[in-house]
């Protein structure tokens, strides 16, 4: 997979370095798969701008050295993450949601131990309102990834702090996300202000009855479909 420059994560193999012809077909097939997604009928559509994949590498400075209108600023690394956005929306419905998933930090800089460069919380949150004037409905906020020997505080609710300060600064809806496993966790984050929803991967890989039970600990009821029933 081309990236946008030349630079191995850890051991594994050196990638080659997108040109700039490349990334304009790239950008156009973004939008093509999101209207290939409304046509098989899905409602949400989210882009991946996280986790070291292709547009959290053009953003941060860690993985992309390019010197041409890609890199280098911020203005430049941030370009091929809004012309993504900018041809997702023309091919969406402006009446469906557009979700924008971000690792709000490196956890390089934010560091003092770690001295090299990374996307930082405050290029976060000046990339947020950018997202948001193109018709980004949510940010699905969560961090790291670009670096493989990046030194991350990971506990329970450890990424939610960043999602509150983009709701709170950006005025942006936001998802939190990263070891919430527990019903009154979920609820208190949403009850606290802290994010507007909680996104669960690996618990409900685990727990495919997690909203169930949810549903039982917190007081409240859940419809299920009817075929689910007996199973329950």
């Amino acid at each position: 997979m081309p990236r946008p420059s030349a630079l191995a994560f850890g051991d594994l193999p050196t990638p080659t370095a997108i040109n700039a012809g490349e990334i304009g077909r790239l950008v156009q097939a973004f939008g093509e798969a999101a209207a290939r997604a409304f046509k098989a009928g899905f409602k949400v559509v989210e882009i991946h701008g996280a986790h070291g994949y292709l547009i959290h590498s053009f953003l941060s400075p860690h993985t992309n050295r390019r010197t041409d209108h890609y890199g280098d600023s911020f203005e430049n690394r941030t370009r091929f993450a809004l012309e993504v956005v900018d041809a997702v929306r023309s091919a969406w419905p402006r009446e469906l949601p557009v979700l924008f998933r971000i690792s709000a930090t490196d956890w390089l800089t934010e560091n003092p131990n770690d001295p090299r460069e990374g996307w930082t919380n405050d290029d976060t949150l000046r990339l947020v309102p950018q997202l948001a004037a193109r018709g980004v409905d949510l940010i699905d906020t969560s961090t790291g990834g670009i670096a493989p020997d990046a030194t991350i505080p990971v506990a329970p609710g450890f990424q939610v702090p960043f999602a509150a300060e983009i709701r709170n600064q950006a005025g942006l809806p936001v998802g939190a996300v990263g070891l919430i496993t527990e019903p009154k966790q979920a609820a208190n984050i949403i009850d606290k202000g802290a994010a507007d929803a909680v996104f669960l991967g690996r618990e409900l890989l685990r727990n495919p009855y997690w909203p169930h039970q949810a549903a039982h600990q917190l007081g409240t009821s859940a419809q299920w479909p009817p075929q689910y029933c007996h199973a329950l």
